[in-house]
């Protein structure tokens, strides 16, 4: 089978044939799903999704683009939920700073300081980490060792094939791969991929975003995880069977164990 370690089923895209995706994943041989915790506001839509079907789950965290709304209350309010499985998606991104140099920096510190409680809060509840690092790979890599957070381990959400990030495989760390691994410009990731540790591996859409070819364009589903499948098989030259099973031994352990 098959575990969509990252999807976003609660966003408004999936909102009038969430039925269908579901239905279409599972004969696909998708069998769990896993909602990361964006944005606080759509929180209560995942638990209610993960509340009507038993194989989908939901993380409890707040990405970095929103730090704004991160509410420790509400959180710790649901973190001992029977479905939450994960804190986050956390981490830090530094793609889109605006304003001045001064301004940019003050951004920095206070995503850092939002991901430090989320690893705070990870730790005191025991749950491993879904991390989003996007031109920040310094600071979060730092940030990861210095908080202890190998303590719970977790995932690099859409890893972006920077080598220096490998080392975290041996702090609990894995890596998900996502529908960008099918894309043509993906140069980097194809030469990264095969440094990672198989038992290392997640497989991911980031749903309703970064849709795999053939499909670049439309709305992406946990469906198209087989597409990311054969991708990764065809890369480490290894069968698609072998690559699902792995990666869904790996995700038990990481989120299930």
């Amino acid at each position: 089978m098959i575990i969509d370690t990252h999807i976003h089923l609660d966003d408004t895209r999936y909102k009038d044939d969430l039925e269908d995706v579901l239905s279409r994943a599972r004969h696909g041989g998708v069998e769990r799903f896993i909602i990361p915790g964006a944005d606080a506001s759509t929180l209560l839509r995942a638990i209610e999704i993960s509340e009507k079907y038993e194989d989908v789950f939901f993380a409890v965290g707040i990405h970095p683009y929103d730090i704004n709304g991160y509410e420790e209350s509400i959180f710790e309010k649901y973190v001992t939920h029977e479905k939450c499985v994960a804190i986050g998606e956390c981490g830090l991104d530094y793609f889109r700073l605006e304003g001045s140099e001064e301004e940019k920096e003050l951004e920095k510190m206070q995503q850092k300081e939002v991901f430090i409680k989320q690893i705070d809060l990870a730790k005191k509840y025991k749950k491993p980490l879904i991390v989003h690092i996007r031109d920040a790979s310094d600071d979060s890599k730092k940030i990861l060792l210095d908080h202890n957070a190998d303590e719970v381990g977790g995932v690099l959400h859409c890893y972006n094939a920077d080598e220096q990030l490998l080392s975290l495989s041996e702090n609990g760390f894995y890596f998900g791969i996502g529908g960008v691994v099918t894309f043509k410009n993906a140069k980097k990731l194809l030469n990264v991929l095969p440094k990672i540790p198989q038992e290392k591996l997640l497989i991911e859409t980031d749903g309703p975003y970064l849709t795999p070819t053939p499909h670049r364009g439309q709305r992406n589903e946990p469906l198209y995880t087989n597409f990311v499948v054969s991708k990764v098989a065809e890369i480490l030259e290894n069968t698609t069977d072998e690559i699902k099973k792995t990666t869904t031994q790996n995700a038990l352990k990481l989120f299930f164990n």
